[in-house]
């Protein structure tokens, strides 16, 4: 019998059991499954300077589990070689065009990955000239100046390969400015393709702080008509703003907390887009981020000096005492420890900290990982020196510090002038640090004031400190402080939740263009 030969029950014959197929989580009009396919500029473990890289593999991965075909497209950066040196390429090199320069790229995959149907395909597009530097964005502190460039080859790069490894219907889902050409070039560019009609693009809006502004001349640079230079598509107070034209192109626009998405249509939250959110209107929504309540467990966790479950919290104060050894700090467990971890920059509140004199004062303990901003870094270098028992500092971040810090700590800091969603905070609480933070975008929507943290309103060193003093009181009452370490410990901030949630993002989205 050949493979063709396949042998068919009549629909008499009661001994056939028909084999039920799962229904795909997304599809199109005509019954098609759709695909889902990302693009990002990082992509945990492989590149990553923030939560993007988190945020973007994470749900990637859980989309892949809930059934759908799921595929992403991200830079070879220089460390993802390091991440996985054993790469192998798919297909050969093609040509891409952007603007006057026609440049050669090629298309990579991690050797033998793409026979679990249960993982998303991770595809790495490399140019060395573009990708294979120190930084992601940029070095000392200074963006790369051919930034426009790079990214606009990488996104023409990803839809010139995206026919021959994704089938259509299929989302686009872009993610941050880096990416927000490719809805643009999708709908001028490759308008003309047959497959493109079958793709529709979301959005997310990770960070709005940065939005990719540069100055117009770069319009033909990256082979765009002056026509797209309009205050209705890139054009914004006289430069370019990508993530404005990719915004403007797109069927759907997420970004990452609920409480976030309002404060994007306001003037003093929008970052000088609050019209153009505005008038998304409902194609606006806030899908809030997860974290992997696998990796992040204490009562699971390989990276930490002891075990502990929130029935049974010895554990913690055994993961204290070892980071303050790691620190030098004394080993005095009633004194409570201050823990931040993240990048070094204005927006994760490091001005409030700082100026928080009298709180630095105290008789308690700090301890900061992370790297950023070198103003930031010297003034925390010089507070440790002038108090080295009380304060730690490490600018090299680790995974698995941040998982000592965060079981060892106490008090999680998280005062951010801003933050669409954050995702320590969470992890904070799963670990029983409490955190502090502002009461903005995703850090009101996962902290409960009073029952797993404390949230303050004002940017102001004032209203932080407050808090402060506040988690203070508390934790003085050992009783009260154990049940809100239980109360946060107990949240369900998992990456299931947000992904269905996107499922009806993508689903809205495609019965929106079946009625087109």
């Amino acid at each position: 019998m050949t493979a063709v030969d396949v042998p068919v029950a009549s629909p008499t014959d009661a001994s056939v059991v028909p084999v039920q197929r799962p229904q795909p989580p997304v599809v199109s009009p005509r019954g098609a499954p759709v695909a889902v396919v990302h693009l990002a500029a990082e992509y945990h473990p492989f590149a990553r300077t923030g939560g993007l890289a988190e945020a973007v593999s994470r749900l990637a991965a859980f989309q892949a589990q809930a059934g759908m075909e799921v595929a992403a497209f991200v830079p070879l950066h220089r460390t993802v070689r390091d991440e996985a040196p054993d790469l192998e390429p798919v297909g050969g090199p093609f040509a891409v065009q952007v603007g006057p320069r026609t440049e050669e790229a090629r298309i990579f995959r991690i050797a033998g990955a793409g026979s679990d149907p249960a993982a998303p395909r991770v595809y790495f597009i490399e140019h060395a000239g573009y990708f294979a530097r120190p930084g992601l964005y940029g070095e000392h502190g200074a963006d790369y100046p051919d930034n426009a460039r790079r990214f606009a080859f990488f996104c023409k790069a990803a839809l010139t390969a995206l026919p021959r490894l994704v089938r259509t219907p299929c989302i686009l889902h872009a993610h941050d400015w880096h990416t927000a050409l490719a809805p643009v070039y999708l709908r001028t560019a490759f308008a003309h393709e047959p497959w493109s009609h079958g793709v529709q693009v979301v959005l997310s809006v990770h960070n709005p702080g940065y939005q990719g502004h540069f100055p117009p001349e770069v319009i033909p640079d990256l082979g765009l008509g002056w026509e797209l230079f309009d205050w209705r598509l890139l054009e914004w107070y006289g430069q370019v703003n990508l993530l404005k034209g990719g915004i403007a192109y797109s069927d759907a626009v997420a970004t990452v907390s609920p409480t976030q998405a309002a404060e994007l249509t306001t003037p003093g939250g929008g970052f000088g887009l609050h019209d153009v959110f505005r008038a998304l209107g409902p194609r606006l929504s806030g899908v809030l981020n997860g974290i992997d309540q696998h990796e992040w467990d204490p009562g699971e966790d390989t990276q930490i000096t002891a075990r502990y479950t929130r029935d049974d919290l010895e554990g913690k104060r055994r993961c204290k005492a070892a980071l303050q050894r790691t620190f030098g700090l004394p080993l005095r467990r009633r004194v409570p420890l201050f823990g931040f971890t993240g990048r070094l920059v204005q927006q994760k509140g490091l001005d409030l900290i700082l100026q928080s004199t009298e709180l630095l004062r105290l008789d308690v303990q700090f301890v900061f990982v992370g790297g950023g901003e070198p103003r930031y870094e010297q003034a925390l270098v010089e507070l440790a020196a002038a108090a080295p028992d009380r304060i730690g500092v490490q600018l090299d971040f680790t995974d698995r510090l941040e998982h000592r810090l965060m079981a060892g700590a106490d008090i999680f800091l998280m005062p951010s002038l801003y933050e669409p969603c954050g995702l320590t905070q969470m992890r904070a609480q799963r670990y029983g640090a409490l955190p502090i933070g502002r009461r903005v975008g995703g850090l009101a929507d996962t902290i409960d004031d009073g029952v797993t943290g404390f949230l303050f309103g004002p940017y102001a060193v004032e209203a932080f400190q407050a808090s402060a003093y506040r988690a203070l009181a508390v934790f003085a009452d050992q009783e009260r402080w154990t049940r809100m370490m239980r109360a946060a410990m107990a949240r369900d901030f998992s990456w299931e939740r947000a992904t269905a949630t996107y499922l009806a993002v993508y689903r809205d989205v495609v019965a929106s263009a079946g009625r087109r």
